[in-house]
């Protein structure tokens, strides 16, 4: 683990979570005076020249979007920090908590003063109990210390639903109604919470914000790779000997991740495909092994970082009958709102299980084929736009998997 670079986890294992005299006594709270006596588009400038872009999935400028909520004319503005981590192979937003929540309040206090907001809310997976009582107990000893001003941070759990993972989906659930995804535009900034202007980052997008204030934006971005620099906290699962997480700069390839951190295929096996960025990403092949775990290079691939999730599967694993099980879940988890989504979700799950049961014909994967790009810029959000995903890369990466099952 030579080459891991802990920025958001700098504190793991280093620290009492509980005790916010421990983050204080190793610097924290620091960077939020230090951005107090900056003026507040100083502050969003410093995070845009960073170019620290969003870790929950969007690869958004972070201080872009800051930015257009200072801009917009309001009394009221909130800060919401996207802790409803629903992705399966995901809990690196869990570890950044667990282990040093005044960091995550610290960087939403920031973003509080840079767009002039006092109100802040945590929405926290509901399957996080756990987290969420412990959130709870950071804010009452951050309110103790005094240390948020006039800032209030409230947290919400959410309630089960994949789908609020999606940031308007989210602020629909805090208002209490069902967790739909919002026609865009307007967005979030200009139009959030309440029809607010609203930030909505992600835990690891905010932990990032107060290293960034206190050592500066040509240093931060100055690490990994420039089109987006930094780190990215990363999650190992499936056929690999260390299932595990670690923080690495994001120059890092893929197969580093796979074979230099992961420690390889256990058993003897070889490798056959890795998914990376939770149940919506691509299946990659080997011949893209050497690629940077990078938004943009993963994207020149056809892949998508997302939220870090890596998924590896080795020789043994039958594909098709993985991707079925995939397509079963994006069924399940679809809001309904939009028929692309609602009607699409069922239809490749259906065309899945069909060619998984050794019913199919090659005709059945045209469709498929088809179902999925019409999905791909059809659907309201970014659940249905992204499912078609795992389908898409298997049939064009592992066509062999899905010949050998048709009729």
């Amino acid at each position: 683990m030579a080459e891991e670079m802990r920025i958001v986890l700098r504190n793991y294992g280093k620290i009492d979570p509980l005790k916010i005299d421990d983050y204080i006594a190793a610097g924290g709270y620091n960077s939020l005076n230090k951005a107090r006596g900056m003026d507040r588009m100083a502050v969003i400038d410093e995070v845009k020249k960073s170019n620290l872009r969003g870790r929950g999935g969007a690869g958004f400028n972070c201080g872009q979007k800051w930015a257009f909520a200072y801009q917009a004319a309001s009394d009221i503005k909130y800060v919401i920090c996207n802790a409803d981590e629903g992705e399966p192979g995901t809990y690196k937003d869990r570890m950044i908590m667990e282990s040093d929540p005044q960091t995550l309040l610290e960087g939403m206090a920031i973003c509080a003063y840079a767009i002039g907001s006092n109100k802040g809310y945590i929405y926290c997976r509901g399957e996080y109990p756990e987290v969420a009582d412990l959130l709870k107990k950071a804010i009452d000893q951050a309110k103790s210390k005094g240390v948020l001003g006039d800032f209030d941070v409230e947290v919400r759990s959410g309630a089960g639903a994949y789908v609020c993972g999606e940031e308007t989906a989210l602020i629909e659930s805090i208002e209490g109604n069902r967790g739909e995804p919002r026609i865009k535009p307007p967005f979030p900034p200009v139009e959030g919470l309440w029809q607010k202007p609203s930030i909505v980052n992600n835990v690891e997008t905010f932990a990032n914000i107060p290293v960034i204030l206190e050592k500066g934006a040509a240093w931060y971005a100055s690490i990994g790779d420039p089109s987006y620099p930094g780190t990215k906290v990363l999650t190992l699962t499936g056929d690999i000997s260390n299932k595990t997480f670690f923080e690495v700069p994001t120059s890092t390839t893929i197969k580093d991740v796979i074979f230099q951190f992961g420690g390889g295929i256990p058993g003897g096996k070889r490798f056959k495909a890795v998914q990376i960025g939770g149940t919506s990403g691509a299946f990659i092949p080997e011949t893209d092994l050497d690629t940077p775990i990078a938004f943009d290079a993963m994207s020149k691939i056809g892949a998508v970082l997302g939220s870090g999730a890596v998924f590896v599967l080795d020789e043994t694993r039958d594909l098709v009958d993985v991707t079925c099980r995939i397509a079963k879940f994006f069924e399940h988890e679809s809001c309904g709102k939009c028929a692309p989504c609602r009607e699409g979700t069922s239809r490749m799950h259906e065309l899945m299980d069909k060619i998984n049961a050794g019913k199919g014909s090659a005709i059945d994967i045209t469709v498929l084929e088809r179902l999925g790009r019409v999905m791909s810029y059809s659907c309201l959000c970014g659940l249905g736009q992204a499912a078609p995903a795992p389908v898409l890369t298997t049939i064009k990466q592992f066509r062999a998997d899905y010949n050998a099952k048709l009729m």
